[in-house]
């Protein structure tokens, strides 16, 4: 009797769900030579198979700790700064090499995604968020015990190291389970969690200091890291595609949460996903240049060039508030800390309901052109205007975020009572946000299974222009005063507006020329949108 595998690339005796192209099925031809009949009615089409096989419920789950995930890094960025007088002091050194804390996070915030984001898509997201959350531990353990300012300078690096890749993984997570279709809403969800991290992390930060010491506040991001490992360990699947596919094959044993691994031990399914991810998908050292390539690329260098633009319009307004809001309303750190609060609240209001309106104009343009939302053909984009889809949005919200930011200038300039840039920050959350969604949204589906190491491409570009702009903020507050300063940033980030046109305009002809050079050439990291 001989077997014949409905895929050509098919191992003869493994019947097997792959990992891209749904269950193969075998057929028993007695002897007889192939019938392409028999073949094709028995293959199961590509076509067929459902992009992700998790349950709504299980998506629910899995985008929730993608986004509780993806608020540890700012968070701690923004929990930090209360202690820093604190610290200054106990540690008896400057300012000044406290603040160089703050510039070494930055820097480790922009290079670390760029080893853990390929890496991430090569092994899975299971094991990069378990490496990096045992190094975040460890760090913060460490800062909690420390004594000396060297030690704290390598130890907020190891932090930083820790912490900043999961907002680059948290986008891979997204695309493993999201089409297109929906990928706005979910990116909306986790999106808000990151953004929530730089409003309440002041807060927190100065109860702690002030109430129980600055050495709680390390303590305190210990414990709270440790519950969301515990979770991960227990329940939290694999869900990177060229691992488990659409959910349906069983990732390696190493790879399972330890309730699936004992539901395999007690008799359940058992993994069969080992061997393929064995044959197929060797582990090789992360590549931070093939991360970096993806800031090259025509289309995507404009989209980053532009989302790191306003991220440093908002870094310039979040640096400025303490020095400012002290001087002019006589705050205290506790109370300069809840400033932030009216904008982390209108950043999480607008995640999510930008992803909604990226989803509804997403369907919108498809009906238009007649593009289907379901089946194959619908995750395939090549041929489908997805830039459009995405940056028609992006232009009113860069509008609003912008005209808030000279709002914001000028209340300052005149003193006006502290509800005014309280309630210019809440607006200016709604705006910005909404802009920085539709450009991450973009780049996920640009790069669906290199989702992280994309992520990971443009947290390197923001954060660098983020480190430039806090470091010129004073100066430039100085020598222009606060309404000229704020305005000119202001009209910088609207210079972006032209760029996301060409993007619009020229993105769909770069990518296609993009995909047929990377199919040229064998390029993995270069694929099909979808």
């Amino acid at each position: 009797m001989k077997m014949i595998s409905a895929s050509p690339n098919a191992k003869p005796t493994q019947g097997m769900l792959s990992p891209t192209s749904g269950s193969v099925e075998q057929i028993q031809t007695q002897g007889k030579p192939p019938d392409h009949t028999v073949l094709t009615r028995s293959a199961t089409r590509a076509s067929d198979v459902v992009y992700s096989s998790f349950t709504k419920a299980q998506k629910r789950y899995i985008v929730f700790c993608a986004s509780w995930a993806g608020f540890f890094s700012p968070v701690s960025s923004q929990i930090y700064y209360p202690a820093l007088n604190t610290l200054a002091h106990d540690l008896h050194v400057s300012s000044s090499l406290i603040n160089l804390t703050l510039t070494s996070y930055m820097i480790f915030q922009g290079f670390s995604p760029m080893f853990v984001g390929d890496f991430a898509d090569k092994a899975g997201r299971r094991p990069a968020y378990i490496v990096c959350f045992l190094l975040y531990i460890a760090a913060n353990i460490g800062l909690a015990l420390q004594n000396n300012y060297a030690a704290l300078f390598v130890l907020r690096c190891l932090q930083s190291a820790g912490s900043s890749t999961t907002i680059a993984l948290s986008s891979g997570v997204v695309s493993d389970i999201a089409t297109a279709a929906e990928r706005g809403s979910y990116m909306g969800f986790v999106t808000a969690g990151s953004l929530l991290g730089p409003s309440v992390g002041p807060v927190i930060g100065g109860l702690l200091a002030q109430y129980l010491g600055w050495r709680a506040i390390f303590w305190f991001l210990t414990i709270f890291a440790g519950a969301f490992t515990v979770q991960l360990l227990l329940f939290f699947p694999e869900t990177a595609r060229k691992v488990v596919g659409n959910g349906s094959v069983t990732p390696p044993t190493w790879n399972l949460s330890l309730i699936n691994r004992y539901h395999n031990r007690s008799g359940g399914t058992k993994g069969q996903g080992s061997e393929a991810f064995e044959a197929g998908h060797k582990l090789s050292f992360p590549n931070p240049i093939k991360t970096l390539s993806i800031v090259f690329q025509k289309d995507t260098s404009l989209i980053l060039f532009s989302n790191a633009i306003l991220f440093a319009g908002f870094y310039d307004v979040s640096a400025s508030i303490p020095a400012i809001y002290q001087d002019l309303y006589g705050l205290n750190d506790l109370q300069v800390g809840l400033c932030y609060i009216p904008f982390g609240l209108g950043a999480s209001i607008a995640s999510i309901v930008t992803g909604k309106m990226l989803d509804y104009n997403y369907r919108r343009l498809a009906k238009r052109l007649g593009y289907p939302l379901r089946g194959a053909r619908s995750r395939d984009l090549k041929d489908f205007p997805i830039e459009k889809a995405r940056l028609q949005l992006a232009f009113p919200l860069l509008i609003i975020g912008s005209l808030t930011v000279i709002a914001f200038g000028w209340v300052l300039h005149f003193a006006i009572h502290l509800a005014a840039p309280t309630t210019v920050l809440f607006l200016m959350g709604l705006g910005l946000t909404g802009a920085f969604n539709t450009v991450s949204t973009l780049l996920v589906d640009l790069y669906p299974s290199n989702a992280s190491a994309a992520t990971a491409s443009n947290n390197f570009v923001r954060c660098l222009l983020g480190a430039g702009a806090t470091a010129l903020i004073d100066p430039m507050l100085s020598a222009m005063g606060r309404g000229w300063c704020f305005t000119f940033i202001a009209f910088v980030m609207l210079a972006t507006a032209p760029l996301l046109w060409v993007v619009i305009r020229c993105g769909p002809q770069w990518r296609a020329e993009r995909l047929a050079k990377a199919d040229d050439s064998g390029d993995t990291l270069t694929e099909k949108v979808g």
